[in-house]
Parts: C-alpha cells; sequence; structure tokens
C-alpha cells in the first residue's frame, strides 16, 4: 500500500529549496523527529515519495554512516530534482543552524537559563508528538498484517536489547531475511522502486572518493588546527559514525579536544546549544569549527560543515542505484515488505529510547505530548502548531511552578 503516488514528472530545485527551507526553520527535535517531519512533508502533503519508497530511502540513511536525516533529506531531493535538488536540500535544510551555531561562537548560549531550559522541554515534546504520529502512520502503510507487525517487534527488540549502532544495520538484515521466510505469501501490492537518478559511473565515482578522502582524513595528523585540518577530522568523524546525532561526539570530542585545540567547557557548551536548533544537529561543526579557529570564523565552519555531511553524502550516492537494482529482482516484493516493516521496529526503538525517555519528565509533559499529538491526529493540523503548543505549555509549567 502507499499513501500517495509520486508525481510523474520531476520537480524543481526551487521547489525543494522552499520546502526544505521551512523545515529548517522548524523541524525541532533531531534526528529521529526529521523523519516524522519529512515523512509529513513529502509524502503525506506533497506526495513526492509514497510510504514504501520513503521506508527504503530511510533503510538505506540507517545503515550508512552518517548523519542520518540530512542524508535523508539530501536522497528526497535528489529524487525529486536530480542534483541540483539533491544541492538544494541540503543547503536549505542545513542553513538556519549552520548560521544560528556559528553565531553562537560569539555569543553565550542561554540554554541554562530557566526560560531557555523549557523552551528546550518544549522541544523535547515535540519530537515525542512528531515521531509518534509518524510512526502511527507508516505503521498502518507498512506493517499492517500480523506477520509484518511482528518483523518491526523483532527489529525494535533487537535495536533496544543491543543499544549499539551496529544494531541498526542488524535490524534491516533480519527484517530482509523475514521478509523473504514470512512475506511470501502475504498479499502484497508491486515493489515500489526508489526512481533512483544516479548511473552508475556516477554512483562509482562516489565511491572512489568516499574512500581516497578517508584515506587522506585518516593518514593527516596536523599538529595544529587550520580549516584543512578541521576538514580532516570532521571528515574522519562523518564517515566512521555509525547512529548519527549523540553517537558523533566522541568521535568530535577525540578531534578537537583531546588535541587541547578547544576546551571541554566550550564543546560541551555548543552540544547543549545544538539541542535546541531546528535541523540538522551535526551543524554543530559550525560552532565547533568557528571556536577552534576564531581568527577565521567563516572558513573554519565552512570546512568543518563539509567535512562532516560530505561522507554520508559520497556513500548514499554509491549505494542507490544498487538498491534500486536489488528491488528489480525477482523476490524483490517480499524482501523490501521486511525491510519496510523493520524500518517501522526502528522507528519504535527510537521513539522508546531516546525521545521517551529523554523527553518526558513526568505527568505534565506527558499530557503535553498527548495534546500535541491529538493536534496531529485528529485535527490534521501543522507541526508548527505543535511547536507552539509544546513550548508554549512548556513556558507555563515552568512559570507556574
Amino acid at each position: 500500500m502507499s499513501s500517495a503516488a509520486p508525481p510523474r514528472t520531476p520537480g524543481t530545485a526551487g521547489e525543494v529549496f522552499r520546502a526544505f527551507l521551512l523545515l529548517g526553520l522548524s523541524a525541532f527535535g533531531g534526528p529521529v523527529a526529521h523523519v516524522g517531519y519529512f515523512r509529513a512533508a513529502f509524502v503525506a502533503r506533497r506526495g513526492w515519495l509514497d510510504d514504501a519508497q520513503f521506508a527504503q530511502l530511510l533503510a538505506i540513511c540507517q545503515v550508512l554512516p552518517g548523519p542520518a536525516s540530512s542524508q535523508l533529506g539530501f536522497g528526497i531531493g535528489l529524487l525529486r530534482a536530480g542534483w541540483a535538488g539533491a544541492a538544494a536540500a541540503f543547503v536549505a535544510f542545513t542553513l538556519p543552524s549552520a548560521l544560528l551555531m556559528l553565531a553562537l561562537v560569539w555569543l553565550a548560549p542561554a540554554g541554562d537559563a530557566p526560560v531557555g531550559a523549557a523552551v528546550v522541554r518544549g522541544l523535547k515534546l515535540v519530537a515525542v508528538a512528531v515521531v509518534a504520529h509518524g510512526l502511527i502512520a507508516m505503521a498502518r502503510q507498512l506493517a499492517p498484517d500480523a506477520r509484518r507487525a511482528a518483523i518491526a517487534v523483532s527489529a525494535a527488540l533487537l535495536v533496544l536489547a543491543s543499544g549499539a549502532a551496529w544494531a541498526q544495520l542488524g535490524a534491516i538484515v533480519v527484517g530482509a531475511a523475514l521478509g523473504i521466510l514470512l512475506c511470501r505469501h502475504v498479499p502484497l501490492p508491486p515493489a515500489a522502486p526508489l526512481p533512483a537518478r544516479v548511473s552508475a559511473g556516477a554512483a562509482t565515482a562516489a565511491a572512489v572518493a568516499f574512500a581516497a578522502l578517508l584515506a587522506l582524513a585518516l593518514a593527516w595528523t596536523p599538529q595544529a588546527p587550520t580549516p584543512g585540518a578541521l576538514a580532516a577530522v570532521f571528515y574522519r568523524a562523518g564517515a566512521l559514525v555509525f547512529g548519527g546525532g549523540h553517537v558523533v561526539l566522541p568521535l568530535l570530542e577525540a578531534g578537537v579536544v583531546a588535541p587541547g585545540w578547544l576546551d571541554a567547557e566550550r564543546f560541551l557548551a555548543g552540544y547543549g546549544a545544538a539541542q535546541a536548533m531546528p535541523g540538522p544537529m551535526f551543524t554543530l561543526a559550525a560552532y565547533l569549527g568557528g571556536a577552534t579557529l576564531p581568527g577565521q570564523p567563516l572558513p573554519a565552519a565552512l570546512a568543518a560543515l563539509a567535512g562532516i555531511f560530505l561522507p554520508g553524502f559520497l556513500l548514499l550516492v554509491a549505494a542507490l542505484p544498487a538498491w534500486s537494482a536489488l528491488a528489480r529482482r525477482p523476490g524483490a516484493v517480499a524482501t523490501l515488505a521486511g525491510i519496510n516493516a523493520a524500518v517501522i521496529g526502528l522507528l519504535a526503538a527510537a521513539l522508546y529510547d531516546p525521545v521517551l525517555s529523554q523527553g518526558i519528565g513526568g505527568s505534565a509533559d506527558a499530557a503535553i505530548a498527548a495534546v500535541g499529538l491529538l493536534l496531529l491526529v485528529l485535527f490534521r493540523l501543522n507541526a508548527l502548531w505543535v511547536v507552539a503548543w509544546c513550548v508554549g505549555a512548556s513556558l507555563l509549567a515552568t512559570a507556574v511552578a
């Protein structure tokens, strides 16, 4: 099943830029919440992909190193409007938070003040509502029967029991295997292959570029920070991190704090401020680059941003043709059904931890998030209304406490 048929005609980079700029300004809550925002914007509202295609693209991004939500946005832009669309999606989704994080090089974060803490608390509750809504909608489409629901539950349990980043890849593999075993005799619609707009030559070039740049970054051991040194340090982090988000922090700390380029206090201040920003959390790189080289903040920030995002995009480009070929093979329908169900399990696990475990601090938080979910499910309001409700209610609860 699919909730919307993708359009037959390609889109434009301009429409991709406008759509992602709105998300770059409003998509709070981190990479898991971004999945919910993206589904609402590009599956439910605009119909650029259907649920099965969205789940396939999400599955690829989950098993590759790099920032999964930014890779997902890059992929949506690529499928919608080619290379220009991919660039437009990345720039529009990343620019607002990157500029804000760069501005924090000069401004002290206010995240420890009561008002700032209440705002961050409200944004975490937005993530609860948005992720729960996206999970409910996708589960109806991709795990509507007992067999696929069982695959989703198995994937969720694997991720939660392990707690390791590799478990996401394991869950996708297990989902594919269970799909072959359990879904061969389930009535399924034809597989909806991704309309990959990447040639075999481009995929090969991307794979070679990824490997060459990684080898260069690993071989370079600079003694002092420069824009080039920062690009190497952040490329290593982006190429070697699985799970994205908070998982990248140890790699970044080892790259800029351990050699004495940046003190731990400023590093943690930037990380705290990144929690309150819309868009990708990896824009923390802009702050770290600018703070490491305050005399050259803009070149340093650009080098860090390019370094941390580029490897994930190169890997996605390299993987898309192979995935499209897999979707055309006999038996792909059952395999993809299992993978799609496993993606539901990954989202369910992420909803439990970290979204619920870190976002809900008591009964008041649960009530605020529940109302936000009702605004999405029953009244079908835009996510911006949920942001306004959750942040406003959190501020009010803090004021009367």
